[in-house]
């Protein structure tokens, strides 16, 4: 990592990994845990883990990529200390209501063909990042933590569930809430916009 560093003229040192990766990190902190303060702190904690464990570093990805693991860490770690604080009831009535759009894992049983582009690669456009982080702070929180720990984390269901202290059927119900307001946001603010601008 220090070769790599070096051949782009950057200092391995916090504030040079600040100057390059934190308003990216910021940002991915933020729409996770929705206070600036918590997460500030969550892209300091990173890149001074980075700094103590760069000799981890094997090159296989991205600089960012390896950052973006460090604080989804820091992220499961700030909801395990939460998991008590909310509690919820998720009735199956209204999960049953989405099964013609999701399986029974609450993921798409179809991708909305309008959404040409993976969520992986519309989230490196800036333009749609802003989007869809303004879509995620009008979501309740608890609903906006689900779908960030499923969706951008990646976890399982049995993780999710361990995390945040749920049952199997109310992160599936919150899943499908989470989704469907996601998508109608999006499609109103980001989607519908640039199917316009095509047809221009």
């Amino acid at each position: 990592m220090q070769a790599e560093f070096q051949n782009r003229n950057v200092r391995f040192d916090p504030d040079s990994l600040l100057e390059e990766y934190g308003d990216y990190l910021f940002r991915y902190a933020l729409v996770r845990v929705r206070n600036r303060d918590v997460a500030e702190d969550m892209v300091q904690e990173t890149l001074l883990a980075a700094v103590r464990g760069k000799e981890q570093y094997r090159g296989q990805a991205s600089v960012r990529t390896w950052l973006v693991g460090i604080v989804k860490h820091k992220i499961l770690d700030y909801f395990r200390k939460r998991q008590r604080e909310h509690s919820f009831d998720a009735t199956s009535s209204e999960a049953s209501a989405g099964n013609d759009l999701f399986d029974s894992s609450g993921k798409w049983k179809t991708f909305p063909s309008h959404w040409s582009e993976s969520p992986a690669k519309l989230l490196e456009k800036k333009e749609f990042w802003e989007k869809f982080e303004s879509c995620m702070t009008q979501m309740p929180e608890r609903l906006a933590n689900i779908f960030g720990l499923r969706e951008l984390d990646g976890l399982e269901t049995a993780e999710i569930c361990k995390i945040l202290d749920i049952s199997t059927t109310n992160l599936h119900v919150m899943l499908y809430r989470a989704r469907m307001r996601l998508a109608r946001c999006l499609d109103a603010n980001w989607f519908e916009r640039e199917q316009r601008k095509k047809g221009k």
